[in-house]
């Protein structure tokens, strides 16, 4: 990649009460929104509907959707439309990922398929997603509906690349960037393609909050990555957590094309038959950042900011831009 940015920060990273300041309002109409429609007239699933709005997370994907509409104008029908198909589709996915890879927890509570089962959390997911469908028909959006099932069928097309790929153990950084393109990149790229036109940007507009939210979901992902070797972490320790499943990140991918053939098969072996024993793994960890694997994935972050940044710099200087940079700095800087 060209032009990579050495430095870790090119702005103060806003607090989170500051980057919704310009949507304080819009967040609390999204929300009593986003309440009526995970409602359902079936008790067992009003019940879990309910389980699942207490437990919210951080709502990035709204923000980023709410404020990328504002940077075009006033939130909307269609924007409050957007941002609630968003988090639908993204609730919808985060149940089904909990099925798929037998997650009994998420974000510190038990999982949909943990409490009530698999069977019920997949239909608990598949109800989220025509919920969000249904509500951009209701509308008439269907250049919404267009935007956002074209991130369904990538996320879906990525989460199947990587099983392919991950089989082997051994595929290449530019697999790893489509794998992640597809698989976290196409949902951020949808909320900024959707709240862009939902408030009247032209396609070239649109086509660019569509790059602005790649980039940065891109940068979101290899921070992610680095979370599994203890960088970024306050604690500094390293979790582990995805060389225990298996999962080839970029710092690993790198650190495998750096090493001799005799170190390769001891971190392949490590990988397929040691990857629950804590010494072996750790013992991964130290020789993947030994060989610059953090830093090979840091220089990429920062660099996937930077373009991130660039596409951003294009449109006027205003307080929902401002709150979309800090949300891009928030991505980079986080600590968890």
């Amino acid at each position: 990649m060209s032009s990579v940015s050495p430095g870790p920060s090119r702005a103060a990273v806003l607090s989170l009460a500051e980057i919704q300041r310009p949507i304080a309002a819009e967040m609390r109409e999204f929300e009593a929104r986003f309440r009526q429609a995970m409602r359902s007239k079936a008790p067992l699933l009003d019940r879990i509907m309910h389980y699942i709005v207490q437990r919210k997370g951080k709502q990035m994907r709204p923000m980023f959707t709410l404020l990328s509409a504002r940077l075009f104008g006033p939130v909307d029908e269609a924007g409050y439309t957007a941002a609630s198909l968003i988090e639908l589709l993204h609730t919808a996915t985060l149940v089904h990922d909990d099925v798929v890879d037998g997650s009994p927890m998420r974000r510190g509570f038990f999982s949909i398929n943990a409490l009530w089962k698999n069977k019920i959390a997949v239909l608990v997911g598949d109800y989220l997603l025509s919920r969000g469908l249904l509500l951009a028909v209701e509308q008439g959006q269907f250049e919404l509906l267009r935007i956002v099932s074209t991130a369904v069928r990538e996320m879906s097309e990525g989460e199947l690349l990587q099983i392919e790929k991950a089989r082997g153990l051994n595929f290449k950084e530019e697999v790893y960037f489509e794998i992640i393109r597809q698989k976290t990149a196409s949902l951020i790229a949808a909320c900024c393609a959707s709240g862009a036109h939902a408030s009247g940007a032209t396609p070239e507009d649109v086509q660019r909050m569509r790059a602005f939210g790649e980039h940065t979901g891109i940068a979101f992902q290899i921070k992610d990555d680095l979370f599994d070797y203890g960088a970024g972490l306050d604690t500094g320790k390293p979790t582990g957590i995805d060389i225990k499943e298996r999962k080839l990140t970029l710092p690993l991918i790198h650190a495998l094309r750096q090493v001799g053939p005799d170190d390769r098969r001891w971190m392949v072996r490590t990988l397929k038959h040691d990857n629950e024993n804590d010494e072996a793994v750790a013992r991964l960890i130290a020789k993947v950042v030994e060989v610059g694997g953090i830093a090979h994935a840091r220089r990429h972050m920062y660099a996937y900011r930077d373009k991130a940044l660039e596409v951003l710099h294009h449109f006027p200087d205003t307080d929902a831009r401002r709150s979309l940079e800090g949300l891009l700095q928030l991505t980079v800087e986080r600590s968890k």
